[in-house]
């Protein structure tokens, strides 16, 4: 997903190898990923992606005189936070430690690859389905 910020923005979603590069968007304060061949097509991570960081990953502070903030992390998983209010920036990223950092408060610049896309829900077998696959299966008797 992109976060709703972006709408206004081409995109197209993550595959496993993506190489990106967190961006500030020219239509958009928001920031967001994008490849370096296509800097102006945000590219949308699911919730469960996760991705690697090319060194220790880094935020803005929370006031402009003060340094970027070092997660001192390199892997994290997508996610998104504050659903229930539909004008703040949903899209983030969770780390090992437990920190959640909104992904438009990442330094611009910053490299991270996909290793890993979520997986889907599969079709499970509803419990009448099942019985009916076990008639199928089940031994023949003489």
């Amino acid at each position: 997903m992109c976060d709703y910020s972006l709408h206004t923005v081409a995109s197209r979603p993550a595959r496993v190898g993506d190489e990106l590069v967190s961006t500030r968007f020219r239509n958009s304060l928001t920031r967001g990923f994008a490849t370096s061949a296509e800097p102006d097509v945000a590219v949308c991570l699911m919730p469960g992606t996760e991705v690697a960081f090319e060194s220790d990953a880094e935020s803005e502070p929370a006031f402009p005189l003060f340094r970027n903030r070092k997660l001192g992390q390199r892997v994290a998983r997508f996610r998104q936070v504050d659903l229930d209010r539909p004008t703040v920036h949903h899209d983030a990223l969770e780390f090992p430690d437990g920190n959640i950092v909104l992904v438009t408060d990442l330094v611009e610049g910053q490299r991270v690859t996909v290793l890993q896309l979520p997986v889907s829900d599969q079709h499970a077998p509803s419990e009448h389905e099942h019985e009916h696959i076990s008639e199928q299966t089940a031994p023949l008797t003489v």
